[in-house]
């Protein structure tokens, strides 16, 4: 491939350097294999615990309380809006 691109970009090539360039690249190109459609997949499931490991593994899925980040959002825009209207008033 750089040898191809070395030979496109060199204006002063000969046509016996495209033409081994051309012949190069076919016999590459006819030696690329076609990729399975459906790949081998191996369904044996992945132990990520190992044998005689007594560690406690970490809860997924725990709730968050909304309350305290919804407060803070409520407060500032509160105290932004009751700022904005006593400058206005000023």
């Amino acid at each position: 491939m750089a040898k191809a691109n070395a030979v496109l970009n060199n204006s002063e090539a000969t046509k016996e350097e495209v033409e081994t360039v051309v012949a190069a690249l076919t016999k590459a190109l006819s030696g690329l294999e076609v990729s399975p459609s459906n790949p081998i997949v191996d369904n044996k499931p992945v132990e990520t615990v190992k044998p005689g490991d007594t560690t406690v593994s970490v809860k997924t899925g725990d709730t968050t309380n909304l309350l305290y980040p919804v407060a803070g959002m409520l407060l500032a825009s509160f105290v932004l809006t009751v700022n904005k209207k006593r400058k206005n008033l000023n």
